[in-house]
């Protein structure tokens, strides 16, 4: 099978959860931890993104965020392509730093 930047997936999901009692906290702490655990990377504050190999091993990571979702969260989730990923710009402002670089991306042949 030919290597193809449309044919990867990135799933980036997006979630707004409530912080404002101690058990809160806790669920929130419990679903950051499952995006982690799930191969999940932190994009920026409540956006983290995970690289899949087709768009049938994303679905099986969505249904895993999905059924980890608090039951007061909201989560978004939404794939691009590697090639729509590989697109992203990233803008700052004169007072911020550049993130540092993202890790390369492992391949096996």
């Amino acid at each position: 099978m030919e290597l193809s930047a449309y044919r990867f997936m990135w799933i980036v999901a997006m979630f707004d959860l409530p912080m404002d009692t101690r058990e809160a906290r806790r669920e929130y702490t419990r679903f950051r931890q499952h995006l982690l655990k799930d191969g999940f990377t932190r994009l920026q504050y409540s956006v983290y993104i995970r690289h899949c190999a087709s768009y049938e091993n994303a679905q099986v990571h969505i249904g895993r965020v999905q059924a980890a979702v608090p039951p007061d969260g909201e989560v978004r989730i939404i794939t691009v392509t590697d090639k729509q990923f590989g697109e992203m710009r990233t803008f700052w402002g004169k007072m911020r730093k550049a993130a540092p670089a993202a890790p390369k991306q492992l391949e096996f042949f």
